[in-house]
This record gives C-alpha cells, sequence and structure tokens, in this order.
C-alpha cells in the first residue's frame, strides 16, 4: 500500500521464502531504500490501509489503528467476523474506516477521528448482504459505502451517516467473483470488474441514467427487475484479475494481472469507446 504518491510504501513478507516477517506490518522509505517502521503482531497481517495521520492494519479477527508516521501509539482495536481476504477501506479525505461486522454480511462503520487511547468507539453497524461480504470501499470523502457478497450479483451503496440504502446496483444475475469496486472522485459514477471481464460502469447521482429490465413494466416479477443495471460496460480478457478506477473526464482505467491497460470513455447515454490499450507485459518475461 502506497502513501498517495510518496516514498512511503506499507508491505507484508509473504511466499514461500519470506524476506520479512509475515506478522509484521513494514513502512519501506524508497528514498532511504531501507524499512523505517516495524509493527509486529501474534498472528499474519492481512492487509494494511495508509493515510497521512494513520496507519491501519488488517488481522484475520482485528484491526489495530495506529497514529502515523512518528511514534506510532495504538489508537483503538475493532473485533471483527473472521476476515481472511483483509477487507477493510478507509476514506482519503475523510476520517471513516469501514470493515466487516460480527454478523454474517454485516458493515462496521467507525469515524477515525474519535479513535484515540482510552476512548471507546461504537462502530455503526449496517446490515448489507446475507452472504458472506466480497469487497468493502468507501467514497473519497466517506460518505458513501459501497458493499457485495460472495454471491457477486448486486452491489449496494450507502450512506454512512445514516445507514440507509442509497441505491442497489445489479452487475449481473449469475455470480461472480469481484474484484474491484470504485467511486468516481465526485462519487457521480462507481466502476466494478469481475471474473465475468466486463467493467461495469454505474450512475450513482444520478440513477435515471441507469438502465432498468425491460420486463419492469409487467410490475410482478420481483426485486430483480427493480435493480438498476449498469449505463455502461466494456470488457477485458475473463477470469483475469483487474482492478478499475476513473481517471480524467468520463473515463475508466482498467488494468489486469495479464499486464493489460485499458481505457475507456463513456457517455451519460451509455455509449462507451476505447481511448488507449497496451500490454506491459509480455508471456516468458523473466522476473528475476
Amino acid at each position: 500500500e502506497m502513501l498517495f504518491r510518496s516514498n512511503l510504501v506499507a508491505m507484508v513478507g509473504g511466499g514461500t521464502s519470506p524476506k520479512y516477517d509475515e506478522k509484521a506490518a513494514l513502512i519501506w522509505d524508497d528514498t532511504a531504500k531501507k524499512v523505517v517502521m516495524d509493527v509486529s503482531f501474534n498472528q499474519p497481517v492481512v492487509s494494511i490501509k495508509l493515510k497521512y495521520d494513520r496507519l491501519i492494519v488488517v488481522l484475520r479477527n482485528q484491526i489495530h489503528v495506529f497514529s502515523f508516521p512518528n511514534n506510532p501509539t495504538l489508537l483503538h482495536s475493532f473485533d471483527t467476523r473472521d476476515n481472511p481476504k483483509g477487507l477493510c477501506d478507509v476514506s482519503p479525505f475523510g476520517q471513516v474506516i469501514a470493515f466487516p461486522g460480527r454478523k454474517c454480511g454485516s458493515v462496521q462503520i467507525a469515524d477515525l477521528e474519535t479513535t484515540q487511547p482510552g476512548q471507546s468507539t461504537s462502530p455503526i453497524t449496517i446490515s448489507a448482504h446475507q452472504g458472506e461480504l466480497a469487497y468493502i470501499t468507501v467514497n473519497q470523502q466517506g460518505t458513501l459505502l459501497a458493499t457485495a457478497s460472495k454471491k457477486g450479483t448486486l452491489i449496494r451503496v450507502f450512506d454512512t451517516t445514516t445507514k440507509k440504502l442509497v441505491v442497489e446496483l445489479r452487475r449481473g444475475a449469475d455470480p461472480a467473483t469481484l474484484y474491484c469496486i470504485t467511486f468516481s472522485h465526485d462519487s457521480s459514477f462507481l466502476c466494478a470488474s469481475s471474473d465475468k471481464g466486463t467493467i461495469h460502469i454505474f450512475a450513482v447521482k444520478d440513477t435515471s441514467l441507469n438502465r432498468r429490465s425491460t420486463f419492469k413494466k409487467m410490475g410482478f416479477l420481483g426485486t430483480y427487475v427493480e435493480s438498476q443495471w449498469g449505463l455502461a460496460s466494456f470488457t477485458v480478457a475473463a477470469e483475469c484479475a483487474c482492478i478499475c478506477a476513473f481517471g480524467p473526464g468520463h473515463s475508466v482505467i482498467a488494468v489486469c494481472v495479464d499486464g493489460t491497460f485499458h481505457k475507456y470513455v463513456f457517455t451519460t447515454d451509455g455509449n462507451c469507446n476505447r481511448e488507449a490499450y497496451d500490454v506491459y507485459l509480455d508471456i516468458g518475461d523473466d522476473f528475476e
């Protein structure tokens, strides 16, 4: 995890012959070319999040919040449901942190400003899904939360203050593994990638832009036809892990594990056109 575009990178050891302990959160200074901070735990670290004033370390059943970067002090600890994927997100320009609750499908939201030593903080709990969570993300301001379950068919967006459901977005009808969910900078749109190889783009503020099922007028087919479908989409390689994010204007960038780079520009009436494509890795590259 990089701290914005700075020289500080948080990392955890791993692999068959790890150089660093998998039970330690390390801060690497790329200017000094060395580890400048080492925070150890009694179990493996599964994820790390960085803010300019906070270090968040995710374990299987706990999340620890430290002051950062000088003399890191434990500010607060939260208990979670078993969290092997290290699900956790924090708003870069707000003070909201979101992570799995203790009940299946629930999300806890806490305010980092109130997490001071010795001060008890009770996170807000949202019952987001019936099944286990697969993805959690918050917008840059920390006002919106998007979640998906392991089924991967629905993305739900909640208001972090009122806990109310803002909109329910349908990725598709078939189960899928979601790789990434990201809000645009102004939270007007949301994009999502999955193992189906399709990047979906949804409207969050003006939801009238999203497509509706052609069966909606029949009125008796239940919540399936009530869901909002993406206003635009484009495809990448199926079953290839891929992250996506919004670029300047109405552009979406997707970077896949096979080294491909995709940039598409979409319009509010649903058109989506490729603006750039590149391959940064060739099959058979020697990474030594």
